[in-house]
């Protein structure tokens, strides 16, 4: 099976109705795969997989559970890899919030990766903190999850900053995989070493 027939049979799966309110659909469990991508911590796969479904979904046999937990585990290594390469990384929805920004697939992508994030909300925040809020800020306002703080309300009343900010998303994950995951110690051809 390819890996485009293995994704749109994990889409089926994670988008169908019998699965725990709690649990991410496909879209936002692409987000939720791109923030432990990201995080400068690797989350266990169990722990992760885990808390993506909230509770064990009803697989039909141990096969299904095996592919749906495999395709899960290698759409997070291609999105890895994406974030790792000098590519723009693909998003599996329009950067848009469009009308009705809670129905877009936009909000559920950003609502998945802040999960993603809160899974080590403390590591994310330990080096940088002031960088990762920053390029972080885009995702947690179109994530419609701190409205009630007025500095997120009043942003997210500004339509216009709003869109560019979305627009924005996919080189600011490009820019948080570097900061988190950049190597302290550059080699010697990229940084002059003081001695």
């Amino acid at each position: 099976m390819s890996f485009a027939e293995q994704l749109s049979r994990l889409q089926a799966f994670l988008d169908a109705d019998d699965l725990h309110e709690e649990a991410l659909d496909y879209v936002a469990a692409h987000g939720y795969l791109t923030a432990i991508s990201i995080c400068p911590e690797l989350v266990p796969e169990r722990e992760w997989i885990d808390a993506l479904f909230s509770e064990t979904p009803q697989y039909r046999d141990d096969a299904e559970r095996e592919e749906i937990e495999s395709t899960l585990i290698q759409l997070r290594a291609h999105i890895a890899r994406q974030l790792a390469s000098d590519d723009e990384p693909e998003m599996p929805c329009d950067l848009d919030l469009g009308d009705d920004p809670d129905e877009s697939e936009l909000r559920g992508w950003c609502i998945g990766f802040m999960e993603g994030v809160f899974l080590r909300e403390s590591v994310w925040f330990e080096d940088s903190e002031d960088e990762v809020s920053e390029l972080l800020l885009p995702i947690m306002v179109a994530s419609g999850l701190f409205d009630e703080q007025p500095e997120f309300d009043e942003m997210a009343q500004d339509r216009d900053l709003v869109d560019s900010m979305a627009e924005q998303i996919p080189e600011l994950l490009t820019a948080l995989f570097l900061l988190c995951n950049a190597p302290d110690e550059k080699p010697a051809l990229l940084k002059p070493r003081h001695h």
